[in-house]
This record gives structure tokens, sequence and C-alpha cells, in this order.
């Protein structure tokens, strides 16, 4: 009974190491993150006010599958790098905006003045 309790805490114990961090704690207040695979997974890129201008559509530099919105303003993601509205796009609120799942592979946003 022991050692059966003791390889239950071991799968439990990788499970834990295996799982990703909380997206709120890998995306500060003030940034916009968006990673290469689903469900947070990979390394963000990473935008704010300080390196992006508002209005604009940038080219992200990955393809990401899942992003969070902690800017105070909306984002458009756009599936073309460029601001194109002959791919997929939308527009996600600020202030806390978590999509584990994208519903198409994000290559350009633009953040949203007021």
């Amino acid at each position: 009974m022991r050692a059966f309790m003791i390889a239950v805490l071991s799968v439990v114990a990788l499970a834990t190491l295996s799982t990703p961090a909380s997206a709120a704690t890998l995306c500060e207040p003030g940034e916009l993150c968006l990673w290469p695979d689903s469900a947070f997974r990979g390394t963000p890129a990473r935008l704010t006010l300080s390196n992006t201008n508002p209005d604009e559509c940038v080219p992200i530099g990955l393809e990401a599958r899942s992003f969070v919105n902690r800017l105070t303003r909306p984002v458009t993601v756009y599936q073309s790098p460029e601001r194109s509205t002959e791919g997929e796009f939308d527009t996600y609120p600020g202030n806390g905006t978590y999509v584990p799942s994208a519903p198409f592979i994000i290559r350009g946003v633009q953040i949203w003045t007021y």
C-alpha cells in the first residue's frame, strides 16, 4: 500500500510540473502576450504601448495560437500579418481577456486607442 501511495504521489507531482504556469503570472498588467501554442505554451511575444504604436497593425513575428490581453485597450487580432480583412480577424476587450485557444492562427495585431 505504501509503494502504491508513493507511485500515486509521484505521478501527481510530475503532472503538476508539466502544467504551464497560469497565464496571469506569465503576462503582466499592461501587456498583450501571444503564445505560439494553445494553452499559453511556448515563448510569448509581448507587446506594450511602449513598443507598439496604437492604431497600427503590426506583425507579431510568430504564429500565435493563444493570447492574453492585459492592456487597458481593446486589440484586434488578424490572421494576416497586415491589417487585412480578407482573412479572419476579431476584436477583444482589454483589462484581462484570456484566450487559451484562438479561433485562427494570429499573425498580426492592432492595439486601439479609446
